[in-house]
């Protein structure tokens, strides 16, 4: 019954996000989506009026989408924003109340929102990133260079001796989607654990389970450090974490260090080295006696780096560590 509700609330969304060529929709203002259109380099956000998602419609939503998943939501008095996998696993990010203003005189405060589609992540392989057996990186604008050096062949070499990789790049660069296509490659005889604060991995392999810590509703008092001891005594094959943030990146670099092979997770950053600083960056909130220098020289013995960059809605790996 709660999600025949919510799909009837989702109509009007979902007349767009629906769409084969649409990537990903946003909202700023009452009446007016954008569509982010897949493959456009240039001007990938298009605007369109609809006058069905209005201000009223689009709090009913952001309530439904908060009852249905049993998360809070209260703009005036405890949280404004709502995340959630909707039917579909299309992504949610939403924010009402005052702190959205649409206009300096609006008072009364709006709602923003954005829904990321699933299709994104099924329909990209490793081509679409312009990594092709035998061929050097694309170049895009901003970079001095593409990378050269057998990328591929490279990657390959790191998925098949275990090594940890870290996938970086910015938001909407496709990390989590590349992640998917590397899943894909492990053996189907593999045990898999993946950690994640939202459900966003698919995993083929039979053989696995998915361990969530979500980070804006945190069911009971299972923490990142007990996750350490748990996945350690579960014996996987292949763990994958999700976005390496402030709360996990400890225990991310934990478990790195437990011995296991093929570890694979993203984060944000610009760049390869800059993947390394963030990591540390996020480390030193939890532990900030952290050797810096030391533990610098020891991810990069360890932990190979993907960077992924992107010009209008082409994505690419620029740089493989």
């Amino acid at each position: 019954m709660a999600n025949e509700v919510l799909n009837a609330a989702l109509k009007y969304l979902a007349n767009w996000y629906s769409q084969d060529n649409i990537e990903e929709i946003a909202i700023d203002t009452p009446g007016r989506v954008w569509l982010r259109l897949r493959g456009k380099r240039e001007a990938p956000w298009v605007e369109e009026k609809d006058e069905n998602l209005s201000r009223e419609y689009l709090y009913d939503v952001m309530n439904i989408i908060a009852n249905t998943y049993e998360v809070p939501f209260d703009p005036l008095e405890g949280t404004p924003v709502v995340y959630a996998t909707l039917p579909g696993e299309h992504r949610f990010s939403g924010i009402a109340g005052k702190n959205v203003l649409y206009e300096v005189e609006d008072f009364e405060g709006g709602v923003a929102l954005a829904i990321r589609t699933k299709k994104d992540t099924v329909d990209f392989d490793f081509k679409d990133y312009g990594l092709i057996k035998g061929k050097d990186l694309i170049a895009l604008k901003g970079k001095e260079k593409a990378y050269s050096g057998k990328p591929w062949e490279r990657l390959m070499e790191y998925i098949a001796d275990g090594s940890h990789i870290l996938i970086s790049g910015a938001t909407s660069t496709g990390k989590t989607t590349f992640l998917n296509n590397i899943l894909k490659l492990l053996s189907p005889n593999l045990r898999i654990i993946t950690i994640e604060d939202s459900r966003e991995l698919i995993v083929p392999q039979k053989n696995r389970v998915h361990i969530l810590l979500s980070r804006t509703q945190q069911l009971n008092k299972f923490t990142y450090k007990d996750v350490i001891d748990l996945v350690v005594r579960m014996t996987p094959d292949a763990i994958m974490g999700g976005e390496i943030s402030t709360e996990n990146a400890g225990a991310i670099w934990e478990l790195m260090a437990t011995g296991h092979k093929h570890f694979y997770s993203t984060i944000h950053a610009e760049s390869a080295e800059g993947a390394y600083k963030s990591f540390i960056d996020r480390i030193l909130h939890t532990f900030p006696e952290l050797d810096q220098a030391k533990t610098l020289a020891e991810m990069k013995k360890k932990l190979k780096v993907v960077q992924i960059g992107r010009e209008g809605n082409i994505r690419a790996i620029t740089e493989i560590s």
